[in-house]
């Protein structure tokens, strides 16, 4: 498939119904829990994406698009949600994310991008020289990623109970 904003936008729109229907109102053992060790439980997930809206995604895009010639990315803490998210509910959290996302949505719209700003690129911390069509294509998996992280945690919360059934449940096996 070839980049298209509006593509973009139809999965960066849905992320925050798609979470709020999957996890709201739960119990807390479908998402306090993680994986084990250092993994991430939903709460924490979620976390991440309204630190990603606040920090990431739509400055690196004004980075991008600005007139200055440094076009340097500042690097991106992917553990700030632990302290950020302290204290709060999960219902907080996907009200903020839901909120968070519906503005840098309509920033997004603002730009009025044209099929040369995609090319334009800026310096990210590790990979170097990036497009802006690239910035939001992984902006856009970025997402599918995290729902599909979200329901494999979950899913994991169960894996002992499924008995010989996890031979057929890949989401399992991962």
């Amino acid at each position: 498939m070839e980049f298209s904003i509006a593509k973009s936008i139809e999965i960066l729109e849905r992320t925050p119904h798609v979470l709020e229907l999957l996890t709201n109102n739960l119990t807390a053992n479908w998402t306090m829990n993680n994986e084990g060790g250092e993994t991430w439980s939903v709460f924490d997930v979620i976390g991440h994406l309204i630190h990603g809206e606040k920090t990431d995604w739509i400055i690196r895009i004004k980075i991008i698009l600005s007139a200055d010639a440094n076009k340097e990315f500042e690097p991106f803490d992917r553990f700030a949600q632990l302290e950020e998210s302290n204290g709060k509910s999960l219902e907080q959290l996907l009200k903020e994310f839901k909120f968070a996302r519906e503005l840098s949505l309509k920033k997004l719209k603002e730009f009025n991008l044209t099929e040369a700003d995609y090319k334009k690129t800026g310096i990210h911390p590790k990979f170097g020289a990036v497009t802006l069509s690239q910035l939001i294509a992984a902006w856009t998996v970025h997402d599918l990623d995290h729902i599909s992280q979200i329901s494999r945690v979950m899913a994991k919360q169960y894996k002992e109970q499924t008995g010989p059934w996890i031979e057929y449940l890949k989401i399992l096996r991962q």
